[in-house]
């Protein structure tokens, strides 16, 4: 089952090349990683504030600056592979 999506897979790509379709899946992955981990890090703040309501500023705080670097490290990974698309 597997091979035959590969197969298919590669039949589709043959045109545009390994390199472009490669690019394509990272920039998904990419983003699906960043959304998982800021769901997680959202997830994990609510659960502190409820624990500790007095906190919240600081939880809240930390908890944007977490997910900005996240979304820094997302957005850096779906530029290059943006990069690599249309340079090929």
């Amino acid at each position: 089952m597997l091979s035959a999506i590969l197969t298919v897979l590669l039949q589709v790509t043959a045109g545009v090349g390994l390199a472009k379709f490669g690019a394509a899946i990272g920039a998904a992955v990419a983003a699906m990683a960043a959304a998982i981990g800021i769901g997680k890090i959202g997830s994990s703040a609510m659960e502190a504030i409820a624990r500790q309501p007095e906190a919240s500023g600081d939880i809240r705080s930390n908890m944007i600056v977490a997910a900005a670097l996240v979304e820094g490290v997302a957005f850096f990974a779906v530029i290059i592979c943006a990069l690599v698309i249309f340079i090929n």
